[in-house]
Parts: C-alpha cells; sequence; structure tokens
C-alpha cells in the first residue's frame, strides 16, 4: 500500500505549489491548455506532468475518499453483519456489496467504501476487518 504524508510546504520544493496553481488555473478557465498554465507559474509542462497526480491540497485529496474491499466469509448467519458493524464503527460508509453464493461454506464478498469520514487509518479498519471471527484473506483491492 503506498503511503501518504501530511507535512508542511517549507520543505517541499516550490514546485509542488506551482502544479497546484496550473491545475487550478486549467480547472477554473482561466486558461485553456497546460502550456498557458504553467508559463503563467512558472514551471516546466514535464514538471506538471510528473506530479499532477500526485500533489493535492489537503481538501482536494481528502473530500471523496473511495476504497474496495475483497473478503472471504465463512457462510453462518450473522456474519456479514458483523463485517457492517466493523465498517460502521470506523465511519466509512458503505456504497456496495457484492456477496457470491458460498462454495464449501465460504462465500466471496467485495465491498465499495466511501472514505470521507473514516476514524483512524485504512490499515485500522483492514487490521479490524481481519479480527472478525470467520472472516478471512480481507485485502484492499484498491483505493481512490
Amino acid at each position: 500500500m503506498e503511503k501518504y504524508y501530511i507535512v508542511d510546504s517549507s520543505i517541499l520544493s516550490e514546485s509542488f505549489d506551482k502544479v497546484i496553481q496550473a491545475r487550478q488555473l486549467l480547472e477554473s478557465g482561466k486558461v485553456r491548455q497546460v502550456s498557458e498554465a504553467v508559463k503563467i507559474v512558472g514551471i516546466s509542462r514535464g514538471t506538471y506532468y510528473k506530479y499532477k497526480d500526485l500533489v493535492f491540497l489537503p481538501e482536494e485529496n481528502m473530500i471523496d475518499r473511495k476504497a474496495v474491499i475483497s473478503l472471504m466469509l465463512e457462510n453462518r448467519r450473522g456474519m456479514l453483519s458483523k463485517i457492517l458493524q466493523t465498517v460502521s464503527e470506523s465511519s466509512a460508509s458503505v456504497l456496495t456489496i457484492n456477496q457470491n453464493i458460498p462454495i464449501h461454506n465460504i462465500a466471496s464478498i467485495v465491498i465499495s467504501l466511501d472514505l470521507s469520514h473514516l476514524t483512524g487509518t485504512v490499515d485500522d479498519l483492514l487490521n479490524n476487518l481481519k479480527q472478525v471471527s470467520g472472516a478471512s484473506n480481507v485485502q484492499l483491492v484498491s483505493i481512490e
């Protein structure tokens, strides 16, 4: 899993801030082309393209976070309910659930989650799900 850090901008290269400024110029419609935006803020197109999908202000990156988690559950009454309770306790919201028919008393589950209000980290949530008796093979499929 990738690691994310919150750091004071004073320790970062000025280029990161300029990439954000260029993206804002493009998104606001003040300029139409990347070449115009990077010229205004004073960075190269290469720098812009290298960091444009990696550098965000906190409110840009954290407003609408989503994740997809897969796991295997024993076919016992209340198992899915325990998983959903664990998700709820972390303040994540369920977007979708896909449960396959149990084979050999094990059901495959894929859950997509809204992490906008998640308390703790995604790793905390995964570890809590792994602690649910009857749950196994808990994996983070993707995160946005």
